[in-house]
């Protein structure tokens, strides 16, 4: 249905006398000036049209536009009648008139009208806001009652003013009194050059204009004055829709550089945002303080708190589905709640205006599963869900490692370490890469040279080693430092003259250069993540009705989000985070607002390398030793042996495995030539065209026309596609010394898993009978990597996930906390209600006397629960904050996402924590099915994943061990091979994409793991809270938007400043 087509009653069509509910469908009477709610030719503009067809696609309302005419012209008693009126002031706009028709007619009223009047003069909503102890920015007023008036309280300097004693230094802010008034004014100090900027509403796509010769402040009226705050570059707009719901978003200030950002489209580029706790009681507070369910309010953060700078009430988002899906559910509880009570409000499970809808096409991307168990019986709450994520389908890592000696290399080396001989150096953003770049273009030859002598090859080989690192630094004409890397360290050093000739100096003559490349997240590994996150919205959240989005909108849901520092783990997490909460646009601003990165919790072997390399040893005997592993199919446990999984004759494997990699190798080599005579014929570049984002984060379909041009997938040209596989070949076998190596089958594997999905088009013959002897090795080796038996796999295990492990804990002792202070409050509450019951039969003495006891016991009651409140951390969810009617309805959600060895080391140590000699006897957290499918389970691929869930039994005593129970599921993630056609829809291989399974129980069907035993289990292996840092104070939203910094951002996507560990986060 388009928008604005929703049926609308017009004031010829007069509604019957008394009209409403009696008459059948609830009236919504729309009292607004035209200019409001026009678009076009249009009912309504696009957020209320859209909002409108939701509400009457349910069937209970009919919308009456009242329109300019009747409400400038008519008298009030003519005007149309309605059981629910929605009326807001704009400029010409007859307030009087509108509260006098609610007096008469009674309606419902969204927004009161009488608070309304407050919005316009912006010294009486400061006052209401301090009034309900909503925080405001530092201010005071001068009032003039005749322009330019002197007032002896107020006085001005070249830095600051002073108004009553109270001074303001520069930078600060004017802001005229009248709220109609948008000409506010920003002073900076004579120290940073002084001037005015001058903030207006949009015009075009300027918000702002800088004055550098206006230093002196306006006097023509009345103005507030107020600190300047510091918000890194970003304003956050905060939508309700009644107490319990805000939407949040954030959008370059104005006071950057006054340039509006616009996608594509034309529209204002605004990005997601997680309310605080904190935040979004203050956004109840402002709904309720001035009275309207509908309103937006500007919030300012600095400084680890936020501040409240204006209210504009009435206000819709606009360009969000999911905020019009959310605000029409939450209009139509409070239409029936307050017009047809005996009517449920419940949220049908689907939408009406979405039974016709297609579904997504990427749905069936998630394979249902059997492990979601869900909640026994009507009296558990889920109160916590907790999930560790690997990233989604990712280009093969590469590394390319020589020596430099060229003087053009060194100084470069010089130039970004300070000039230190001695000091390595490390090139990641767009300038170091370029200056790189430039150098290596002038020492890469023009032509190959023919073999000759042997006293040659060296040279050969780092000729064609310099030309593949031009080869990469030029691969998709842009650069983006979360992907590609340059670390030159020096070998070799010489004393020298110093260029005066005075003194000596050391000079580097000889450096290892290292570039490291790819693993960049494909356009089929965002599909995946973006498909698991709509799947986790939808299958996780039981009882939400259409899922997770309107739990985490209000106030019930406390949800984090953390990435390791890798490029493909950050940019999995955000696209997961789009699809989980149905977020619109590019996963950068998604990326920049809610993805937290964690590298101490979710990268680095370091403290296991030792254990690593003893397991890898340990892994190449038994495999190049020919020995016969044990049958699993013949024992019992069959994954306690050496060696588990890895098939019985692996040694005579691995010469096939050998063989096959070279004829691939030789077929690409033989594209890579044609590729490179097409490169020489075509003079050399000058200039890497200009940084491209959205080639940068991979994109969301296949690249059709180089699919069709016989190109490989992606940005990989063939000269790199021929280096990938030398280098496999190469490192594989040793023929000189007739050694394999045993650690390259995982890569052979992975490459070869790629071309067969990305690259299937370029028909390399033998590549599937490749793939079929790698899969065969790499099932065994790679989980024995981790450990060569249960007990190395969990003390390997325990040092890799030792902090995330002790985070989960915390997470889940946070959450227990919480929900056991929310029962309490809710207990206490019931008592008091009941006893206020029975009071009320009592006479009428006794009555006053009780109310005055009442109000002692409400008075104790408040001082207690303010005591609480100073126990709780900052980033701890206080009661208080979670939804004041339902509050056992709270959910904390932590999402961690990391790579294969943390989710390996994970799945580690829940499986054989009871192998620990403390917990000798117990039995292991998952139950003899799950270590069987475990077992069977070779490799936990892209998008696998461990999920935790917490249930809480509200009907169990609080201090029964039963009140909380864990779930414990995982997924083997996007595990089937490409060459299983049956069990993978064509349309999916087409699109390079592999489903994702379903997740599987690590517990048996009926049994009960209850958070104490679990922390008893895993406490051993986790870090200890106390050893956690203390919590950080929470920053506002990054600097994202800092004209400075633009670029620098864009190219590395990191550091954007992110807040550091703490133990509640």
């Amino acid at each position: 249905m388009a928008v604005g087509a929703a049926a609308v009653t017009t004031v010829e069509e007069k509604v019957e006398s008394g009209g409403g509910v009696a008459g059948g469908k609830i009236k919504i009477g729309v009292c607004v000036m035209e200019k409001k709610v026009k678009c076009g030719s249009e009912a309504f503009s696009a957020p209320m049209g859209q909002i409108f067809e939701r509400l009457e696609a349910f069937g209970e309302f009919e919308i009456v536009f009242f329109g300019d005419e009747v409400i400038l012209h008519d008298p009030v008693e003519s005007w149309p009648l309605c059981d629910c009126l929605i009326a807001f002031y704009s400029s010409g706009y007859p307030l009087d008139k509108a509260e006098a028709y609610a007096a008469l007619r009674k309606p419902f009223l969204v927004n009161e009208l009488e608070p309304q009047h407050l919005l316009h003069d912006r010294r009486k909503v400061y006052e209401r806001l301090e009034m309900f102890g909503i925080p405001v920015p530092r201010y005071a007023l001068v009032n003039r009652e005749l322009p330019f008036e002197e007032v002896d309280y107020f006085v001005e300097e070249d830095d600051f003013v002073q108004v009553h004693g109270e001074r303001f230094w520069k930078p600060f802010v004017e802001k005229p009194v009248d709220g109609d008034d948008h000409s506010i004014m920003i002073y900076y100090p004579s120290s940073a050059g002084g001037g005015m900027k001058e903030l207006f509403r949009k015009v075009g796509n300027r918000s702002s204009d800088f004055h550098p010769d206006v230093r002196r402040v306006r006097r023509e009226g009345s103005y507030i004055y107020e600190e300047f705050m510091p918000t890194g570059g970003t304003d956050v707009k905060v939508y309700t829709v009644g107490p319990e719901y805000a939407h949040a978003e954030a959008r370059k200030s104005p006071v950057v550089d006054g340039v509006v950002m616009r996608n594509p489209d034309g529209k204002e580029v605004r990005y997601p945002v997680l309310l605080t706790p904190t935040e979004k009681q203050m956004a109840r507070e402002v709904c309720m303080a001035f009275r309207q369910m509908v309103c937006g309010f500007d919030l300012l953060r600095c400084g680890g708190r936020s501040y409240v700078c204006d209210v504009n009430g009435w206000s819709f988002v606009k360009n969000s589905h999911k905020y019009y899906d959310d605000a029409a559910c939450v209009l139509r509880k409070m239409f029936l709640d307050a017009k047809a009570p005996h009517l449920s409000s419940t949220i049908p499970p689907t939408l009406p205006w979405k039974i016709n809808e297609p579904l997504q096409t990427s749905e069936g991307l998630t394979r249902q599963g059997s492990g979601i168990i869900g909640t026994f019986g009507q009296s558990e709450e889920l109160r916590c869900v907790i999930a560790v994520i690997r990233h989604g389908d990712r280009t093969p890592k590469q590394k390319v490692k020589l020596k430099v000696t060229e003087e053009k290399l060194l100084n470069l080396m010089l130039k970004y370490n300070g000039g230190r001989a001695r000091s390595e150096t490390k090139l990641k953003t767009a300038i170091q890469l370029q200056d790189l770049l430039d150098a290596t273009r002038l020492l890469v030859p023009r032509a190959r040279p023919d073999r000759g002598s042997d006293s040659e090859a060296e040279d050969i080989e780092h000729a064609e080693k310099l030309r593949q690192v031009k080869a990469v630094l030029e691969e998709g004409g842009h650069f983006s430092g979360i992907y590609r890397k340059v670390q030159l360290k020096p070998l070799k050093w010489v004393k020298a003259p110093k260029g005066n000739g005075e003194s000596e100096e050391e000079r580097p003559i000889e450096a290892l250069m290292v570039l490291k490349y790819g693993g960049v997240l494909t356009h089929a590994g965002r599909k995946q993540a973006e498909e698991l996150g709509r799947y986790f919205r939808n299958n996780m959240y039981p009882g939400e009705g259409t899922g997770l989005l309107r739990l985490h909108s209000t106030y019930r849901h406390d949800l984090k989000i953390y990435s390791s520092d890798e490029g493909r783990v950050q940019m999995s997490a955000a696209a997961f985070a789009k699809g989980l909460l149905d977020l619109e646009g590019q996963l950068t601003p998604i990326l920049v607002s809610l993805v937290s990165k964690d590298s101490s919790m979710l990268d680095g072997l370091e403290n296991a390398s030792l254990e690593i390399e003893e397991a890898k040893a340990r892994l190449n005997e038994i495999i190049t030793s020919g020995a016969q592993t044990m049958d699993s199919n013949e024992m019992v446990f069959p994954w306690m042996v050496d060696g588990a999984g890895l098939p019985p004759t692996a040694s005579d494997l691995l010469p096939e495995l050998v063989e096959l990699t070279k004829k691939i190798n030789e077929q690409v080599r033989l594209l890579a030539i044609d590729e490179d005579e097409k490169l020489t014929e075509t003079s050399s570049y000058d200039v890497v065209p200009p940084y491209d984002q959205a080639k940068a984060l991979g994109k969301t379909n296949i690249d059709v026309d180089r699919i069709a041009a016989g190109l490989p997938c992606g940005s990989e040209g063939f000269l790199l596609m021929f280096a990938r596989w030398r280098k496999l070949e190469k490192d594989l076998y040793n023929e000189r010394k007739g050694r394999y190596d045993i650690t390259q089958i995982p890569d052979v594997y992975d490459s070869c898993k790629y071309d067969l999905l990305h690259n299937a088009h370029l028909n390399l013959k033998g590549l599937d009978e490749l793939f079929k002897v790698a899969q065969l090795l790499a099932d065994g080796v790679i989980p024995n990597e981790y450990g060569i038996n249960p007990r190395q796999k969990l003390k390997i295990g325990s040092k890799i996930a030792r902090r995330l492990l002790g985070k989960i804990l915390i997470d889940l002792r946070n959450t227990r906390e919480e929900a056991l202070n929310v029962a309490e409050l809710k207990s206490k509450n019931d008592r008091h209600t009941t006893y206020c019951k029975k009071d009320m039969q009592h006479q009428t003495k006794a009555n006053t006397r009780n109310e005055d006891m009442r109000r002692t016991s409400t008075s104790d009651k408040s001082i207690e629960l303010e005591d609480d409140d100073d126990k709780e951390t900052e980033y701890r969810l206080d009661p208080k904050y979670a939804n004041v009617n339902t509050p056992e309805r709270h959910v904390r959600t932590r999402l961690y996402f990391t790579s294969e060895s943390h989710i390996h080391s994970l799945m580690n140590v829940l499986r054989y924590c009871n192998l620990d000699e403390s917990l000798q006897g117990e039995d292991s957290l998952v139950c003899h099915g799950a270590l069987e499918r475990l077992f069977r389970t070779k490799e936990l691929d892209y998008m696998s994943y461990v999920v935790l869930r917490m249930f809480e039994n509200t009907e169990v005593a609080l201090e029964d061990p039963k009140r909380f129970r864990i779930e414990m599921t995982f997924s083997r993630g996007a595990d089937l091979s490409p060459l299983e056609n049956n069990d993978i829809d064509a349309s999916w291989l087409h699109e390079h994409t592999l489903p994702i399974m379903g997740p599987e129980r690590l517990q048996e069907v009926g049994s009960y793991l209850t958070l104490e035993h679990m922390e008893r289990m895993v406490r051993p292996f986790a870090m200890p809270a106390e050893d956690f840092p203390p919590p950080a104070t929470p920053h506002g939203f990054s600097g994202y938007f800092s004209k400075s910094a633009v670029l620098e951002r864009l190219v590395n996507l990191w550091p954007f400043h992110k807040h550091s560990n703490g133990n509640s986060k």
